[in-house]
This record gives C-alpha cells, structure tokens and sequence, in this order.
C-alpha cells in the first residue's frame, strides 16, 4: 500500500511540473498578445456601438506584457517547488482567467483568449485537486 501512495504522488509532482511548465507558455502566450497589440494598434480591436472600450488597445497591449511577465514569473516559482509559488501561480491563475475572459469579448480574433482559458483551467485543476500528495517536490 505504501508504494501505491508514493507512485500516485509523483503523478501529482508530474502534474505540478506540467503546471508550472504550462504557465510559462500560458504568460508567453498573453505576452505575444500584449505585443501584437501594441505593434498592430488595431489588430485586435473589434469596434461596434454597443461595446464599451476601457482600454484603447495599445493601453491593453502593455496591460498583457506586463501580466504575461508575471505569467512568466509565476511558473517559474512553481517550477522552483515553493509553497508561495503555488499560492501566487493559483492566484495568478485566477486573475488570468478573468483577463481572458475579458479578451474573448473585445476582439475578432478569440481563439487566443479561449486557448489560453482553456489552459488556465488546466492548470489551476493540477495546483487545487491534491496538492498534499506534492510535499517533497
């Protein structure tokens, strides 16, 4: 029975290996975003009466590098195997993706938001289900 317990919880330090990893191309991802959108001032802006713009889309563009830096960062301090890490990649996570639900509304071309949701989920179901199997990761 011992033995059965240890392989599942290297399954689950496979799974946060695989969180972190994906964080990182998740905050790569948004950063690319935020770069297109600052280079290609209008690339992504999808301008109809009844939408309300926060942001003109160079302003959301550098919103989106800067979150895709601490994307980036937050991946790393998983990777790094800390207990603070995985609080600020959950967090981080979280934030992301409220963020690209945001995104999905306000472009023509959502198919970067829903990937990138779709990821999120991904990851934050590998940092929540069973993070006590992970203790000497």
């Amino acid at each position: 029975m011992a033995s059965r317990s240890s392989s599942e919880g290297s399954g689950w330090t496979g799974w946060i290996a695989f969180a972190g990893i994906f964080m990182i191309v998740i905050g790569a991802i948004d950063f690319f975003q935020g770069l297109i959108a600052v280079i290609r001032g209008g690339y992504f802006a999808r301008a109809t009466p009844d939408q309300i713009i926060i942001f003109d889309s160079t302003g959301w563009g550098v919103i989106m590098i800067l979150w895709g830096g601490a994307l980036l960062l937050a991946g790393m301090a998983l990777l790094s195997g800390r207990a603070w890490g995985r609080w600020f990649a959950i967090v981080a996570a979280s934030l992301n993706l409220i963020i690209q639900l945001l995104w999905v509304g306000s472009s023509n071309y959502p198919l970067w938001a829903l990937a990138g949701i779709a990821l999120t989920i991904v990851v934050l179901y590998a940092l929540i289900v069973r993070w006590h199997d992970v203790v000497e990761f």
